[in-house]
């Protein structure tokens, strides 16, 4: 059997630089139809959006808040990604396949949590000020 080198598979072009944002598009399309969890933290982005102009938060708070926002979504498409490769391996129950789905799952819980902490950061101190309590 004739080995063949990635760079052989990859095509190259602006035909193909164009046909990876489909791909990409259809990867955030299964996602959302099928990921329960992107729809909550697509939720969750909107309304930190909204917040952040309601409040009118500075440059710096909003490149933080889309910095947090990105990672979250960027690794809650990178556990499906996971998710999937494990059921295209196997779809018997394995610890080594459970491990691996549990350890993409924790990842996007971890920076969702980090988000969350620094949505608390921008706008807890922006509510209390709205509300008279500091």
């Amino acid at each position: 059997m004739t080995q063949i080198s990635r760079s052989e598979i990859k095509k190259k072009g602006f035909k193909r630089f164009l046909k990876s944002f489909k791909y990409s598009i259809e990867g955030l399309k299964y996602a959302y139809k099928n990921e329960q969890s992107l729809l909550i933290h697509f939720i969750a982005t909107v309304l930190a959006i909204i917040l952040g102009l309601t409040f009118k938060i500075s440059h710096m708070e909003w490149a933080v808040l889309c910095i947090a926002l990105g990672v979250v979504l960027a690794s809650e498409l990178i556990n499906t990604a996971i998710e999937a490769a494990v059921d295209l391996i196997t779809l018997e129950i394995n610890p080594l396949a459970k491990i691996a789905k549990d350890c993409g799952s924790a990842a996007t819980f971890v920076f969702s949590m980090i988000a969350a902490v620094i949505g608390i950061i921008i706008f807890i101190p922006k509510i209390m000020h709205v509300f008279h309590l500091f």
